[in-house]
């Protein structure tokens, strides 16, 4: 490293273009001329403008010599002062992006006689490679050398399997440590990554029932921790992947729970919170704090607080495998929440001290932007940062043989990025789910560029978490004390009709939020904000405990009979509460764990919710694939507000029953209907819900207060 005392700075902001910041204290801000060195060649630059700021003037220069990324260069004033020039903005070009693409493999390639390093970091002049021994007998640097499009490599020639590695990096003079953004797995708390064998963590990926469609998911949402760690949950490794991967637990009446519930339960898909290597909590002591892990640190590692060993690098990784075996075991699928829209520090990130300023977005005065609202958003627009998404999702997609990648605040991302995600899941497993939220956050991209809803129709085969349905069936989640149309409030009748016919603008008699059924995930209950029994219990204290459950029940039940992709949270079937905390990413356990003595004391409603899973599994009608079957099969009945009233008619092709009929009462009277004509069979009433017949119905029938009723015929 060059020891450099600047009295001024030079920024290379294009690649033919030098910003000079001299301070008024410097000969007052002013100099006629500035040269270009470069070894033993001096070039004279061309002062295009200058501009005066509050503490300095602002040179902008034009040199006409190609600049080599990573090579030193100085700029030398008309009073002999002199200051390196720095990657500046450069890096932010189109292109810079285009010159510096690389398209091959980066991070680790292992094998048992020679390991290799790649890193991409083209503004870097100098990269060592640190290596440390597993007994820590041993620390060596080694200098890595430079490739084409800014690729440091080296091959270090014998078995480094269980090495720690860093590398570090020398940009604008300065030295910095950082661990591999590429790493498979790191040391406890992510201090290093770790040269891992991934051969010896291998494991078969067990035959699973047909998968067809996006909407015959049907999605439960949890936090590894919150699963088991309940003091009564049955489960022996409490809060971990290995207790998250235990069957046959029984709670205190000695019923199921945990994994086996959920099996029974009949859900196709779990879905994970984050579970890459995330910040905030202490992996030496998991007890101290509470993260949800929408801090990411490490993308390809798994979090070490969920294993039972942090300090062994394999252990997370075997663990979690084991954990995805065995849900693939029983039949279901596994999602993960990724947050690729941001890290939890953008300054001591892995990304910015290899290529400072190019992985995050700015916006136009070059200030970070904060869409996401944690300080940094992630520049997924970027060439490498593209790349690096596309292949962590395909790594994850690969070695640990998911099925579905939920996306944070997808949003932030851009459509080429989400439609490059999908291009590259599809040549491996077109069955694979991609979800996200497509929220509009003030990110500095294009409109039009945003992978958000209102651009949908520039991304086909991803669904968005569709807040419509969540605000207009249940209530605004951001006013606690809102209702929506389960809960009695009218004024969303229709918005709920063209809700349940999967948001493609059926009831409008026009277009729709989506195009095709397969774009909206429904819930009214998820991770974020109130549970929906809390809301409840804030918005209406006076009501009876009664009211509120027929309330819940059918806002649950709404989204498990509405077109498209049903989803529900953990604990939702037995009105899951977190004692009235709205945001609780990082409350204790008493909190946030799914209490499974109240799954057994909400029997009823969990027996209930399990039958309408069932009504839906039996039958594809309440999961047609295409936007032109609903309009063909889906049709509402001639009922008074503010029921309403549905048929799925000349079905039989779709499952047993010939025509299907749904009703939904959410006000606090009884209502008698008139049914279609013929014998009606009662699958679903106020009381229960099952896919075997229990009633018979003939010309009308009495909808119970705040009920559904789903009745089917064989002939009518």
């Amino acid at each position: 490293m060059i020891a450099v005392d600047r009295d001024y700075y030079a920024y290379l902001d294009e690649m033919k273009l030098i910003t000079i910041l001299l301070p008024h204290s410097y000969h007052d801000g002013v100099s006629s001329t500035f040269t270009f060195i470069y070894g033993n060649e001096r070039t004279l630059l061309k002062i295009i403008s200058q501009i005066y700021l509050a503490d300095s003037v602002k040179y902008i220069c034009r040199i006409d010599k190609d600049i080599t990324m990573g090579d030193n260069y100085w700029i030398e004033d008309e009073h002999g002062g002199k200051t390196d020039l720095q990657m500046g903005a450069v890096i932010r070009t189109e292109e810079f992006d285009q010159k510096y693409y690389y398209d091959g493999p980066l991070g680790v390639l292992f094998n048992r006689h020679e390991t290799t390093f790649k890193l991409w970091a083209p503004t870097a002049s100098q990269v060592k490679l640190k290596l440390e021994s597993p007994d820590h007998s041993v620390t060596e640097t080694i200098e890595m050398v430079r490739e084409d499009k800014g690729v440091w490599t080296v091959t270090v020639f014998e078995n480094l399997d269980s090495y720690r590695y860093s590398y570090l990096v020398c940009v604008n003079l300065e030295w910095k440590e950082a661990v591999d953004p590429y790493a498979v797995s790191v040391t406890a708390n992510g201090l290093c990554g770790v040269v891992i064998d991934l051969e010896k963590t291998k494991q078969r990926k067990p035959e699973l029932p047909p998968f067809n469609n996006a909407v015959d998911a049907i999605i439960y949402e949890t936090n590894i921790r919150d699963f088991t760690i309940y003091p009564y949950s049955g489960v022996f490794h409490k809060g971990s992947y290995l207790g998250a991967a235990e069957l046959h637990t029984l709670g205190k009446n000695g019923k199921p729970t945990a994994l086996s519930y959920v099996k029974e339960l009949g859900i196709t898909h779990i879905e994970f919170l984050p579970l890459h290597d995330f910040e905030g909590v202490d992996e030496f002591d998991k007890t101290l704090y509470y993260n949800w892990g929408y801090n990411p640190i490490h993308f390809n590692s798994p979090e070490g607080s969920y294993a039972t060993d942090p300090t062994d690098p394999y252990v997370r990784i075997n663990e979690l495998k084991t954990l995805i075996t065995t849900i693939h075991s029983i039949g279901i699928r596994v999602i993960l929440d990724v947050v690729y829209n941001h890290v939890y520090v953008r300054e001591t990130s892995s990304f910015e001290k290899i290529v400072p300023g190019y992985f995050f977005r700015h916006d136009h005065h070059g200030i970070p932007s904060n869409g996401t609202g944690v300080g940094n958003d992630f520049a997924s627009e970027r060439l490498m940062a593209r790349k690096f998404i596309v292949d962590s999702v395909k790594f994850w997609l690969q070695e640990y043989q998911v099925d579905g990648f939920r996306f944070d605040l997808m949003g932030i991302l851009d459509v080429d990025t989400m439609n490059s995600v999908r291009k590259m899941i599809d040549t491996i497993d077109p069955s694979v789910l991609v979800i996200g939220e497509g929220w509009d956050l003030p990110t500095p991209i294009p409109y039009h560029k945003k992978a958000i809803i209102a651009n949908q129709n520039k991304l086909p085969n991803i669904s968005h978490f569709n807040d419509q349905f969540r605000d207009s069936i249940k209530g605004s989640t951001f006013q606690i004390g809102a209702k929506g149309y389960a809960l009695g409030n009218t004024f969303y009748y229709d918005a709920a009709k063209d809700l349940l016919s999967g948001s493609i603008g059926l009831a409008r008699g026009g277009s729709g939020i989506f195009i095709e059924p397969n774009q909206t995930v429904n819930y009214v209950e998820c991770h974020d904000n109130h549970t929906l029994w809390d809301k409840l219990s804030i918005s209406s204290p006076n009501d009876s405990e009664e009211k509120r459950e027929k309330q819940h029940r059918l806002a649950t039940v709404m989204v498990l009979l509405s077109q498209g992709i049903p989803f529900l949270h953990s604990g939702q079937e037995f009105f899951r509460t977190k004692e009235g905390v709205g945001n609780s990413y990082s409350s204790p356990d008493w909190i946030n764990q799914l209490d499974w003595d109240r799954k057994d004391h909400y029997i009823e409603n969990v027996e209930y919710i399990k039958g309408c899973i069932a009504i839906r599994q039996s039958s594809q009608a309440f999961r047609l694939a295409t936007a032109d079957l609903i309009r063909e099969h889906f049709q509402f009945l001639e009922v008074d507000r503010p029921i309403i009233g549905y048929q799925l008619k000349e079905v039989k092709q779709f499952g047993k029953w010939k025509n299907i009929l749904v009703y939904f009462n959410p006000i606090e009277q009884e209502c008698t209907i008139k049914l279609p004509k013929g014998i009606w069979m009662v699958l679903a009433n106020h009381e229960k819900a099952q896919i075997t017949p229990f009633a018979a119905m003939k010309e009308t029938l009495t909808l119970q207060p705040i009920s559904t009723n789903v009745l089917v015929s064989h002939s009518n």
